[in-house]
């Protein structure tokens, strides 16, 4: 992936304000996209959708903070899992996905799944 200095600088800015959101959740697909996360610093609450088998399961425990925030991926699939936490979750707590479409435009669309930020890994 071809990236410029200023763009990696902003990645690692993005994970300083995610760092920033206390008493949330950072809601991500799998394994990788939570390692990929936390190699850019990420130090708060992740939770990997799929370890929960289920969207109840998930919701039970989104239920215990009060903020969850979106990082699911820029595909079909991540589109609809989004679409069906926020018809559970939205009237309960605060959803946001403000953070996914700011890590959209950071990457320039080129990060369309989470882990791809491994390529911003080990620089700035």
């Amino acid at each position: 992936m071809d990236l410029d200095e200023s763009e990696i600088d902003e990645v690692h800015e993005f994970i300083k304000s995610l760092n920033s959101r206390k008493d949330s959740i950072v809601v991500v697909e799998g394994k990788r996209d939570k390692e990929a996360l936390e190699k850019l610093g990420f130090t708060g609450n992740i939770c990997q959708f799929h370890s929960f088998q289920g969207l109840m399961k998930f919701v039970d425990c989104a239920m215990e903070y009060k903020n969850l925030i979106v990082l699911l991926d820029s595909d079909r699939k991540g589109a609809y899992l989004t679409k069906r936490i926020i018809s559970q979750l939205g009237h309960r707590m605060s959803v946001d996905l403000s953070f996914r479409r700011k890590l959209t435009t950071i990457t320039k669309g080129k990060a369309r799944h989470i882990e791809d930020l491994f390529s911003y890994c080990g620089t700035s």
